[in-house]
């Protein structure tokens, strides 16, 4: 008996756990409040990025992956963040018109948040603390990948382009993957 109920708590705690993440709110580039809540059932790429990191031309692939999963019920979505030497000083307005004309953004971009440190926005410190490794994030450009059913599944570091092995792979796998009822 002490088996089956450990066993239903796991269930009970992780379904909490998702659902404590899909109703963190945040706000959209233009100023409305939402959560991932808006977003159920994808799978879904959140990268904080910079418009002056050496990392930035990742917006291109960013933007190659969602035209290509976008239609299988995936998005990415983007919180621009100035935590990172102060790569990303530009207002919201400054940052969506950068992405659009320079890359071509179309998926979902949001206001700029902090990640690091006492001020980080209590998404980032769910997923940093949701998945390994469970430190603070290193440089613009981390990704996490979230299931259908709103589990933080992966991390990648700034380093790993959005259309390595392991990301296409995993976000595959996602994608193959139906959510839980």
């Amino acid at each position: 008996m002490g088996i089956f109920t450990a066993l239903i708590s796991l269930i009970v705690s992780t379904t909490m756990f998702a659902s404590d993440l899909q109703n963190i709110p945040f706000q959209t580039n233009s100023g409305d409040t939402t959560t991932l809540a808006a977003f159920q059932g994808q799978v879904v790429l959140i990268v904080n990025t910079a418009s002056e990191c050496g990392h930035t031309p990742q917006y291109e692939g960013l933007e190659k992956l969602y035209k290509q999963y976008g239609d299988r019920g995936f998005t990415v979505i983007a919180f621009p963040s100035n935590d990172f030497g102060q790569q990303e000083p530009g207002t919201n307005e400054q940052i969506r018109e950068f992405c659009s004309t320079k890359f071509g953004v179309t998926f979902p971009l949001m206001s700029k948040i902090p990640v690091l440190g006492e001020a980080k926005h209590p998404l980032y410190k769910y997923l940093i603390e949701h998945v390994e490794p469970v430190e603070e994030i290193q440089w613009n450009f981390t990704k996490f990948l979230v299931d259908r059913d709103g589990n933080v599944a992966a991390r990648y570091l700034y380093k790993t382009q959005p259309d390595a092995p392991e990301v296409i792979a995993k976000i595959e796998a996602l994608l193959g993957a139906a959510p839980k009822e």
